[in-house]
């Protein structure tokens, strides 16, 4: 019999280690690292028929960068024009897809609404339910399904036994911390598992042309559970956000090597599923007709996407001694320094008050073109004074109070202009040389001018 071999892994970053120790030098942590079992046995998982040669045993021959052919690749439409945006205009044969995001999200929702719409013969392997809860989720989703067949397995073994006789044209699993493998003596979802499955899961990929889409679990962190090394193995990743008490969800790119990692998609969770949300603006921005204080419209750009939307501000006097700071979905750190800047270069007294921020719809914003829609809409709740309806902006401050230029600002102004803006404030450093619409462009080069403008 065998000796048992075992090695230490740190469940953080995946390092290895020879014997145990309190921290990991790679990533830091303490008290991360556990002893697994990883006899191996020799034999593997995925074996190509003997009608080709494998691509272990293929010799490939050097050639000069300028003699390869760029020859577009072919993709497969997946039915989901969001999807088919953010993987860089449809799904690659041959690529291995991460999606990873917090429980409940809908990501086996996502999947399985794709599976059903594609026209292609799709094998979705559940670890985590039964057939019977896939197929109620799916009357819910579609009532036709010509092409997808469901099949509930966590033995790497016998996936591969089904793939051979099924032969599908796309691969779904669901998701990789519940499979496991013999050759590996280690729970499901240990590192050694995770490594292990996913490697024969993308050698398979890469052999047959077939594209595997694969769940990932998130951590308490964020980021996909497993080693770290997994995101490094796979063609993209994939973030599906989202907070379940909004109806809105939103699949980013944090790795594409087929295409754009700017990309994003907008969903909208119904009982149905998800719907695909073509035009997030009119959706984004309230509907009330009167005008209340605090509010400001902002012009931002997401991937090749421009977005209007609408931001909340409260001020009020700080009850408790201590003025509370508090922020959703836009940066707390960034939100002080505008407050700063205010206190600063426009002379506005905040620092004994309480200022909350609230991005509408739920969303997360990064476009520092939100600046000063953000610092408008503080002021206008301090003063207690509405910013007309039809007012939106699209500029970055700087610390000196002065209005910043941001990237793409055409694009901007058009998506204003086509939502029935009036006017909207950029810096005046922005060139717009070609733009050509009836909407009022506003420009200015310190903060002190806006608020002169709006607030007298």
């Amino acid at each position: 019999m065998a000796k048992t071999k075992t090695a230490f892994f740190c469940q953080n970053c995946g390092t290895q280690y020879s014997k145990w120790q309190g921290q990991c030098y790679a990533c830091k942590e303490w008290n991360t690292i556990v002893e697994e079992v990883i006899q191996k046995e020799e034999k593997t998982q995925w074996s190509q028929s003997s009608e080709k040669t494998p691509l272990s045993k293929q010799t490939n021959k050097y050639i000069p960068l300028w003699e390869i052919t760029n020859e577009k690749e072919i993709r497969i439409d997946s039915g989901d024009n969001e999807l088919n945006n953010v993987l860089g205009g449809g799904i690659v044969p041959g690529s291995v897809t991460l999606i990873g995001g917090e429980p409940g999200i809908g990501k086996s929702t996502l999947l399985l609404q794709i599976a059903i719409k594609l026209p292609y013969k799709t094998l979705y392997v559940s670890g985590e339910e039964s057939q019977k809860q896939i197929k109620m989720r799916g009357e819910r989703i579609s009532t036709s399904c010509d092409n997808c067949y469901i099949l509930t397995e966590t033995k790497i073994q016998n996936i591969f036994l089904q793939i051979k006789e099924l032969k599908p044209q796309i691969l779904i699993i669901d998701s990789i911390q519940t499979l496991h493998s013999d050759t590996i003596e280690a729970s499901a979802g240990s590192i050694s598992q995770i490594r292990e499955c996913t490697a024969e899961l993308i050698k398979y990929a890469k052999q047959t042309g077939t594209p595997v889409i694969i769940v990932g679990h998130i951590t308490k962190d964020g980021t996909i559970a497993g080693p770290k090394i997994l995101e490094h193995m796979v063609d993209t990743v994939l973030q599906f956000e989202g907070d379940r008490n909004h109806i809105f969800r939103i699949l980013r790119t944090l790795k594409n090597r087929f295409g754009s990692t700017s990309e994003l998609g907008i969903y909208e969770m119904l009982s149905t599923g998800l719907k695909e949300v073509s035009n997030p603006s009119e959706i984004l921005l309230s509907k009330t007709e009167e005008n209340t204080s605090g509010t400001a419209i902002v012009a931002t750009i997401e991937g090749m996407r421009p977005l209007m939307i609408e931001i909340q501000a409260l001020v009020s006097t700080a009850v408790y001694g201590t003025p509370q700071r508090t922020t959703t979905g836009f940066n707390a750190k960034r939100l002080n320094m505008l407050l700063a800047v205010l206190e600063k270069r426009a002379g506005f007294r905040l620092a004994s008050k309480d200022v909350f921020l609230n991005i509408t719809g739920g969303i997360s914003v990064d476009d520092p073109s939100s600046d000063l829609g953000v610092a408008m809409a503080i002021l206008s709740s301090n003063e207690d004074i509405p910013i007309a309806k039809n007012i939106c902006f699209a500029a970055e401050v700087g610390l000196g109070g002065e209005i910043r230029p941001v990237q793409r600002v055409e694009q901007r102004i058009s998506e204003a202009e086509k939502l029935g803006f009036d006017t909207i404030f950029i810096s005046k450093y922005c060139k717009i040389p070609s733009y050509k619409g009836k909407i009022s462009i506003i420009q200015y080069a310190k903060i002190e001018e806006v608020i002169a403008h709006l607030f007298g």
